[in-house]
């Protein structure tokens, strides 16, 4: 099991990291809690999950062993696979996931991509015991995303494809991205907004 890897960041695409590790590349999947926090060339510690399936090996990579933690216990809920598990962590961050399942809040986890009532019924019953170790007592923010650093063609098309990378309908993301792109220059900002709006 790879348990964490150090290296530079190669490129950013999200949610993938390219990551040099003493001459080879790896190819890490993140969530935007993580993707945020990296630039291209910067040295850095990633703690990783290794998927194995018949088709492919997959590695996620979290910037926090916590992080890790979380993305782990989110898998062990029926019907939660990685996907829909890195698009939870995205859009919220792990203090506001614990506080939304301590106080039953099914309403902020619909608004995750993926996530229907009954899912979000399910974490909660699931998750309410075992999140109980990571409870901290202070109300978080909303949302993860900020400083995203990017890679690629416009602001826009890079805010949709990380709103898509988290679960979103390429119709949906467009337009989410649409109500707030006028007021930003940025992807970083066009995403922070269509975030925020979201949790409204």
């Amino acid at each position: 099991m790879i348990g964490c890897l150090i290296g530079e960041v190669l490129a950013l695409e999200a949610p993938t990291v390219l990551l040099n590790v003493n001459g080879v590349g790896y190819e890490i999947d993140t969530p935007l809690s993580t993707f945020c926090q990296l630039q291209k060339g910067q040295k850095v510690t990633l703690w990783t999950h290794l998927a194995v399936r018949e088709d492919a090996q997959l590695l996620y990579g979290f910037s926090n062993a916590q992080e890790k933690t979380i993305f782990r216990t989110l898998l062990k809920v029926n019907g939660v696979g990685p996907k829909m598990a890195l698009g939870i962590l995205s859009t919220l961050s792990v203090e506001m996931l614990v506080h939304t399942v301590e106080h039953g809040d099914v309403k902020t986890l619909v608004k995750v991509p993926g996530v229907g009532t009954k899912t979000a019924e399910r974490l909660m019953i699931e998750l309410r015991d075992r999140f109980k170790a990571f409870s901290t007592g202070v109300v978080p923010s909303n949302s993860t995303a900020t400083q995203i650093q990017f890679t690629g063609n416009s602001a826009v098309a890079e805010a949709e494809a990380a709103l898509q990378s988290l679960g979103y309908k390429p119709l949906e993301a467009q337009k989410l991205i649409n109500a707030v792109k006028a007021d930003y220059t940025e992807a970083s900002d066009i995403i922070r907004a269509a975030l925020k709006s979201m949790n409204k």
